[in-house]
C-alpha cells in the first residue's frame, strides 16, 4: 500500500473509533433512542447530498455549494 492509502485507513479507523466511543456515552445518557436520532440525522444528510447532486447535474459550474446557493436561493 502507498502512504496515502495507509493514512486514509488510519484516519477512517480513528474516526470510526471516536464515533463508537462517543456513541457509548450518548447511549448511556439517553438510551437506545440515540440510534433513531442518528438515523434521522443520516436521512437529513442524505437528502441534502441528493439535492446537491441534482444541482450539480442540472447546472455544472465551477465552484462549490455557495455557487448553487447564490443561483437558486438569491432573489
Amino acid at each position: 500500500l502507498r502512504p496515502r492509502q495507509l493514512a486514509m485507513i488510519a484516519l477512517g479507523g480513528s474516526i470510526g473509533t471516536g464515533l463508537f466511543l462517543g456513541s457509548a456515552v450518548s447511549v448511556q445518557a439517553a438510551g437506545p433512542g440515540v440510534i433513531l436520532s442518528y438515523l434521522a440525522g443520516a436521512v437529513v444528510a442524505l437528502t441534502v447530498v441528493w439535492a446537491l447532486a441534482e444541482m450539480a447535474v442540472a447546472v455544472p459550474v465551477a465552484g462549490s455549494f455557495g455557487v448553487y446557493a447564490e443561483m437558486f436561493l438569491h432573489p
